[in-house]
């Protein structure tokens, strides 16, 4: 392994990086400083977030500044204004031994009357968000003219978040004899095509393997019903006392939801999202560094940009519609070679993405096992024990105090007293765990229900415990997909939030699931409705035959063998049908599956009501 010294690292900026703890250069370090250092040598690295990028291009951008010359002759564009002013006070730490070299952060939601002055006071590096520049270049503030080296940090970050104009428009303006670096986490097509338009002849650098996850993080999931997955979330939050990691969710609203509830479940958590305002998102990121908070939610877009050192776990609460989202979020545990997990918490419907997430980082998912009740009691319990002895004691300040406390104390001894102490934190858990019903995780139902016994996915599919499924007489012939039976829900429930489950579209109708709860409610709602003048009908499915499902006509030889068969008559069947409604579910031999999951325990508390909104499945473009 090369030192810094001899990857060419010049001696004042060799001091300032030795007083941080830099000893011997990452890979990414080794394999880009030396190229970086040189004229006209283009880089498309492709790494991790974590594994030393910035000292990577920060080190030799700082090494090639001219400094008497005070006019811009470095660029560096990056997603975010988390992620820009920290690239920009590592770049200054970096060069501090390097006098007379200034570094510019510049980013929206920040006074730009402050960055103008700071800008026109001469700057050397200028570190920006791609929005905030274009607008300084608008306003004739600042001069891209004598830019040599351009850095696009996060590349695909930028793209994703919609920055792909801002970025044509910034790199038109800068001399075409530059020195750029492209740095990604994926090669996506967009990552390509920007390096095939601006680069010339750029050196491919992989750290790892493309689109490959960080090899420091263990995949981990859980599979289980929608309606447990806040359990599950407390549950695992739980058999992990030191955690320290984000819960990363796809909605706003579902992010402060979960903040919410485990804040009043007595967890150090807060939430972060675009809704916050710019000093809220500050503030709450201070804390968290700060490790004042032990949990942070948060959605992907609040969270680019996210440095934080140390994290343990990274959790999602539900899956990303991207493969470079799910890198994105676990890439931010296990760095500078230590181990992270990255936990999925997930339904069985999401089964399909975590195997293309899978195929993608080249990373296998494990399974996780629930932990019990007593496993987690076990787990805070000696959490305790370790708070205590390494609590530090100090002798001359509570010295005044002991003799009242000793004579308090004196009746018990010291076993008393130690089993007293550690039952003040511990007796919570205990006392939740104690009546709190076990999670059932689900399996797989190609492994755990054999052909002959599956029911027909179209017509006698069985919905999930818990669920109702509702037979609609609309289907892809009527351009109805998953996104129009939503719509067609939330239309027509208007300030209810209806628990949406499977949906299974076929040619001229689908089928769906919602809460049971929720079902006449639904079904109600929806029995009035007309889609293109056509009356929308919805039923329970009740896990009828498919014979009894509405279809096109079949072929002869089974058109006749099913007309052969004698229709009951119309009063008989509506009869039959009001007297299944009329009895409760439990005396109903039909699909009685309530026996297969009843037990004899209560919850101590509310069951929470978080449903999966990752249910449905996007339409790929």
């Amino acid at each position: 392994m090369k030192t810094f010294q001899e990857l060419g690292v010049s001696e004042e900026i060799l001091k300032a990086i030795t007083e941080l703890g830099y000893e011997s250069p990452m890979p990414v370090q080794e394999e880009v400083i030396p190229y970086l250092l040189g004229n006209g040598n283009d880089v498309v690295a492709l790494a991790q977030t974590g594994t030393g990028k910035t000292a990577a291009f920060g080190l030799p951008l700082i090494q090639k500044i001219v400094v008497k010359d005070r006019v811009p002759q470095a660029l560096v564009l990056c997603p975010t204004r988390e992620l820009c002013l920290q690239i920009a006070g590592d770049l200054t730490d970096y060069s501090k031994y390097v006098d007379g070299l200034r570094v510019q952060p510049v980013y929206g939601g920040s006074s730009i009357a402050s960055q103008i002055r700071g800008l026109k006071n001469g700057v050397h590096i200028i570190v920006a968000t791609p929005g905030r520049l274009i607008d300084l270049m608008e306003r004739g503030v600042v001069s891209l003219a004598t830019i040599r080296d351009v850095v696009m940090d996060e590349a695909d970050e930028m793209l994703n978040m919609g920055f792909t104009d801002s970025i044509n428009a910034i790199l038109a303006d800068v001399p075409k004899d530059r020195n750029t670096l492209l740095f990604s986490a994926t090669m996506s097509p967009e990552i390509a095509r920007i390096a095939k338009n601006y680069l010339h002849d750029p050196k491919e650098i992989t750290i790892g393997v493309k689109n490959e996850g960080n090899k420091n993080v263990n995949h981990v999931y859980y599979m289980v019903h929608a309606k447990d997955k806040y359990l599950a979330l407390k549950r695992i939050v739980d058999f992990y006392p030191q955690i320290y990691g984000i819960i990363f969710c796809r909605t706003r609203k579902e992010t402060q939801e979960i903040a919410d509830k485990l804040i009043q479940d007595g967890y150090n958590a807060d939430s972060l999202h675009g809704e916050l305002s710019q000093q809220q998102r500050d503030i709450v990121m201070q804390k968290f560094r700060q490790r004042h908070l032990q949990l942070l939610v948060a959605t992907d877009v609040a969270a680019r940009g996210l440095d934080v050192d140390d994290l343990t776990h990274v959790i999602h609460y539900g899956l990303p519609d991207d493969v470079e989202s799910y890198t994105h979020r676990s890439g931010r545990t296990g760095r500078a070679g230590k181990t992270g997990t990255s936990i999925a918490i997930v339904n069985l419907r999401e089964k399909g993405r975590l195997r293309e997430i899978e195929k993608i980082i080249g990373k296998k998912f494990v399974p996780g096992e629930m932990p019990t009740g007593k496993q987690i009691c076990e787990k805070q319990l000696i959490k305790v024990i370790d708070d205590i002895e390494k609590v530090k004691v100090n002798e001359e300040e509570i010295a005044d105090f002991l003799p009242d406390v000793y004579r308090k104390l004196d009746w018990l001894d010291k076993e008393d007293i130690i089993k007293r102490m550690v039952s003040l934190e511990f007796n919570r858990f205990l006392e939740y765990y104690r009546n709190a019903p076990e999670i059932e995780t689900v399996a797989d139902r190609r492994t755990r229900e054999p052909k002959a016994a599956k029911g027909d996915r179209k017509g006698n599919h069985r919905a999930e415990p818990g669920y109702t499924r509702l037979f609609l007489n609309l289907g892809k012939t009527d351009n109805f997909y998953a996104s129009q039976i939503i719509d067609l829900i939330n239309r027509n429930t208007r300030g209810k939030k209806i628990n949406v489950g499977r949906i299974d579209l076929m040619k001229n109708f689908s089928f769906f699931e919602v809460d049971e709860r929720q079902a006449q409610t639904v079904v109600q709602a929806l029995s009035k409705v007309k889609v293109d003048g056509r009356k929308v009908v919805v039923e329970v499915a009740d896990d009828a035959p498919e014979e009894n499902v509405p279809r096109r006509p079949a072929p002869k030889g089974r058109r006749a063998e099913r007309d052969a068969k004698p229709a009951p008559a119309k009063g008989k069947a509506s009869k039959a049908k009001d007297k299944a409604h009329a009895e409760p579910r439990s005396s109903r031999k039909k699909d009685d599956w309530r026996q297969f999951f009843q037990k004899d325990q209560s919850f101590r508390d509310e069951e929470p009501d978080f449903s999966e909104e990752g249910w449905a499945w996007r339409k790929k473009k």
